[in-house]
């Protein structure tokens, strides 16, 4: 096909034309979802609100300048910078503020001036992690002093961890950023090396990473490439690294390391003959003998058991035929092994293992507990508890009375996937995931034995929360369904000491 130069100058001035509308379109929308608040006064680059009673609801994430002074609202909203990384200034300046939230310019990598002067800060352990950030930040900051209590009164805010000296305080600080989508990550050693799994089904394949000793980082090591790939799980079994893959098509795949190739190779294929949507892997040991378990969420499969052989996996057992399971939890209590089967359509249920027949028979139910989609079991004080996420509705606390779980607290939750336990150290923690919110944590307060809130953190449809201590540093990994894999470190500083 010929096209003269008519022909052609007027294609380009119908794109030309094109791209103008769409612009101004994207331009006047953008217009339209942020409207200036009242009491402020906004650029395409910077806001400036000045004796305001409200803060901006929505502030647009690109912009580089936001100052909000000489203003009466009550507090800041915990994260309310997380979604700002182009911001560089930011002053709240002359607000009486006496606290601020935990963490609140973590994200903000981009800051290069910052100004906190004329407020109220109140000096106790709360804020220690503000003192901190304020030592150690890079972006400049203005001279702020404490007004209470009254032994600190007039100290400055970046002097007071040498003068607190009964202080523990903690945090959860960014620490890496894996450019991967993940559903699920499983962190194993091998040889001396610590390697992480993740499934990833936007790629179809489950990716292995290697801990960096020296960069304190993890770096690509493995590919495992399949069909649909929902799970990844280790399992070492004498001396031998084995990552199970579990598949929508095409069944489930073990890989082995092979040494000489370093790298896991093919090494069996499970049949999978009753399972028709994994959704889950669960790994354990009961005696010498090694099982992992299918969890199958479909109305017509089955949460299958599979048992090694010496030679590979091959199925033993068929358990909760046609409930939707959603997860699986085993571990110990009161010296015998147990596995926990939670379920959307059907009360979590307890099988117990079987010396004699060598199978898991059906031993109790969690009662007035529905559409529970995960399952953790824990240890506070050696006593078992047990963390059930709920999608919608309340997570759950629940605690071993020596007869059964009974509740203890509950968590409200919006779009949660996980309420994972965390243990550091002497410090326990719970992270309820959210795909609608940021995530939250809480944190075990011995004194009232309870889980009490103790940060929000933000990650993009959040799937697991791990955690991996190592070279006497402590990290959480957190997988993403739609985002980034993020991982935290988690920083403590005792002062008494």
């Amino acid at each position: 096909m010929h096209l003269t130069n008519d022909k052609l100058s007027n294609i380009r001035k119908c794109l030309l034309v094109t791209l103008l509308f769409i612009c101004s379109f994207q331009l006047s929308r953008s217009k339209r979802i942020f409207k200036c608040p009242s009491g402020c006064t906004c650029t395409t680059d910077s806001i400036i609100c000045v004796g305001s009673s409200l803060i901006p609801r929505t502030i647009p994430s690109d912009i580089n300048s936001l100052s909000i002074v000489n203003c009466s609202f009550p507090e800041i909203k915990e994260a309310m910078f997380s979604l700002m990384p182009s911001l560089q200034l930011l002053s709240l300046a002359n607000n009486n503020l006496k606290t601020l939230p935990r963490g609140l310019f973590s994200d903000l990598r981009s800051l290069i001036e910052l100004d906190l002067r004329g407020n109220m800060f109140h000096c106790d352990c709360e804020s220690m992690w503000l003192m901190l950030w304020l030592k150690r930040s890079n972006a400049t900051t203005s001279d702020v002093y404490c007004a209470s209590p009254s032994g600190m009164k007039g100290v400055p805010l970046k002097d007071v961890p040498e003068k607190h000296s009964k202080c523990v305080s903690t945090d959860f600080v960014q620490h890496q950023i894996v450019n991967t989508q993940s559903m699920s990550a499983d962190i194993f050693s091998h040889k001396d090396d610590i390697y992480v799994a993740m499934a990833v089904p936007n790629s179809d394949s489950c990716i292995i990473m290697e801990w960096d000793h020296i960069e304190t980082k993890f770096r690509p090591f493995d590919n495992i490439t399949g069909r649909s790939v929902v799970g990844c799980r280790s399992v070492l079994i004498n001396e031998q690294a084995f990552v199970i893959v579990s598949q929508l098509f095409d069944g489930s795949l073990v890989y082995k390391y092979d040494q000489a190739q370093n790298k896991f190779t093919k090494f069996q294929a499970v049949e999978m003959l009753n399972v028709s949507k994994p959704n889950d892997i669960e790994v354990f040991q009961i005696g010498v003998d090694w099982f992992f378990l299918i969890v199958d969420s479909s109305k017509a499969g089955m949460t299958t058991l599979f048992k090694w052989n010496g030679t590979g996996f091959y199925s033993s057992q068929f358990l909760h035929e046609w409930f939707r399971d959603t997860d699986a939890e085993f571990f110990d209590l009161d010296g015998k092994s147990v596995l926990i089967l939670v379920s959307r359509s059907q009360v979590p249920v307890i099988y117990q293992w079987n010396k004699s027949t060598q199978k898991f028979v059906l031993h109790d139910e969690i009662a007035n507990m529905d559409d529970i989609v995960s399952v953790k079991a824990f240890r506070i004080n050696d006593v078992p508890y047990l963390a059930l996420a709920c999608y919608i509705g309340d997570s759950k606390v629940m605690k071993w009375t020596g007869k059964h779980f009974e509740e203890v607290q509950g968590l409200p939750s919006r779009g949660a996937t996980v309420l994972q336990p965390i243990k550091f150290k002497d410090q326990h923690y719970l992270i309820l995931s959210s795909d609608y919110s940021f995530s939250q944590i809480f944190r075990w307060d011995e004194e009232n034995q309870k889980f009490i809130k103790f940060r929000d953190v933000y990650v993009q449809w959040p799937r697991s929360f791990t955690a991996l201590s190592t070279d006497q540093r402590d990290f959480v990994l957190a997988t993403s369904f739609k985002g980034k894999t993020m991982v935290f470190e988690h920083i403590s500083v005792d002062y008494s000491k």
